[in-house]
């Protein structure tokens, strides 16, 4: 995970270095520039490598306070964002894997309110801004398999599980990814409980193919659900993409 982090955190410099015009509009973020996305994701590594030294506490922590506003020239710009990265990989590094600390998914979420569990979902954060800011550039990669592979399960133990109930008919959905592996996703009264499918057993309601990194894009809002090869209920999908359990 930290050379995950460290790898797609240079992969977004570069981005960000290679780009025309910093105030170009983020076409898979509209309402920021690339300069906020630079912001944004410096201000992301900071706050969670705060977060992860503070350790164990049930308490939201604040957003980070004070300090000098972040720089808007580019070179100076691009090393604060290597100074982000370098801080949350210190702190991951020096916690370990098992430390307990806040997160924002709670103990509902099938993913462990731990340091390494953060490590993985940051990962996450900053494989898809890197595409952010690539295809603001206008070269727009592929996410790499292994971390688009990982990004998948991780979308549905962190950002999709839930004890709050499924306003809908219990259903199931199954994802395949076309690089190998395959998950289920069980929606019912009860919540929404994913696992690794070895084995097709039962039929689903729905399923949806594509690449690891179109699942993960689509799961993200940066392509259009039509991304996905469906068979079953496609309305399933559609519902899942729509429903907020928090409402």
């Amino acid at each position: 995970m930290l050379r995950l982090i460290d790898e797609r955190s240079a992969a977004f410099r570069a981005a960000a270095k290679s780009a025309a015009d910093l105030g170009g509009k983020v076409p898979t973020c509209p309402e920021w520039t690339l300069l906020d996305l630079v912001h944004h994701l410096g201000k992301v590594q900071r706050r969670w490598a705060a977060i992860v030294t503070a350790g164990p506490t049930d308490a939201d922590p604040p957003a980070l306070e004070g300090g000098e506003a972040p720089p808007r020239e580019r070179e100076a710009l691009l090393a604060w964002s290597a100074e982000g990265t370098r801080q949350l990989l210190e702190a991951l590094s020096e916690a370990g894997p098992d430390r307990r600390c806040w997160t924002w998914w709670g103990e509902e979420s099938d993913s462990p309110e731990t340091s390494g569990a953060i490590g993985r979902h940051q990962v996450q954060e900053v494989t898809v801004h890197a595409y952010d800011a690539q295809i603001t550039a206008g070269a727009p990669q592929p996410l790499p398999d292994e971390a688009a592979l990982d990004g998948v399960e991780e979308f549905l133990s962190t950002c999709v599980s839930t004890e709050s109930p499924w306003p809908h008919e219990a259903a199931v959905i199954d994802f395949h990814a076309a690089e190998g592996g395959s998950w289920r996703l069980l929606l019912s009264a009860d919540g929404a409980r994913s696992s690794r499918l070895a084995e097709p057993g039962t039929a689903p309601d729905a399923s949806a193919r594509a690449t690891a990194s179109e699942h993960v894009l689509v799961f993200y809002d940066r392509l259009p659900l039509d991304t996905l090869q469906m068979d079953g209920n496609r309305l399933l999908l559609e519902q899942l993409r729509d429903w907020d359990p928090d409402a």
